[in-house]
């Protein structure tokens, strides 16, 4: 009699893994708390939008973005990736001025969420670029100079790579091997 119960218990665990396994996902059936940085099965990005309620007060509903990755389809960030990136489940719309920030800069670009979290880092290197910024190269002057990092940021109005900025007291880049 145990071995028929644990069998059914068993086999009621495969059923529900392979459901979860086979469910799709689409924006507007998740809740509000799974919303931002998750990817609907059809690969394109789901972002949470407000609204004003009938009462006045504000709500909130998850919607298909028209950003696809192609990478993720079908994918709900998870916690860990969440905090250790600096991002916030609350995010409103898809947005770079998150750059702005030393905190959340230094968040993206630590290693635990530029080498295990590529969800968050795709979108962000995306919105990087549609800035004028590559993201590694926003990374590597954040760890080296955050300041800096920021100050270029707001100089060039996003553009870090191409922003102008005096040198002078910044270490000389190493020369080339022969």
């Amino acid at each position: 009699m145990a071995s028929s119960m644990t069998l059914s218990l068993l086999l009621l665990f495969a059923f529900a893994l392979i459901q979860l396994t086979l469910a799709e996902i689409i924006c507007e059936n998740l809740p509000e708390n799974l919303c931002c940085f998750a990817v609907a099965s059809s690969g394109k990005r789901c972002v949470l939008e407000n609204y004003k309620k009938r009462d006045g007060k504000l709500g909130y509903t998850c919607k298909t973005s028209e950003v696809v990755v192609e990478s993720f389809s079908g994918h709900i960030e998870t916690d860990q990736c969440v905090s250790a990136c600096g991002v916030d489940r609350t995010f409103v719309g898809i947005s770079s001025d998150a750059f702005l920030t030393v905190k959340f800069t230094s968040s993206l670009c630590s290693k635990v969420c530029y080498k295990n979290c590529p969800n968050i880092v795709d979108l962000y290197f995306n919105l990087a670029a549609g800035e004028g910024v590559f993201l590694p190269h926003l990374c590597r002057k954040q760890k080296a100079n955050p300041h800096r990092a920021m100050l270029e940021l707001l100089r060039s109005g996003g553009g870090a790579t191409t922003a102008t900025v005096d040198d002078s007291m910044s270490p000389a880049p190493a020369p080339a091997p022969f």
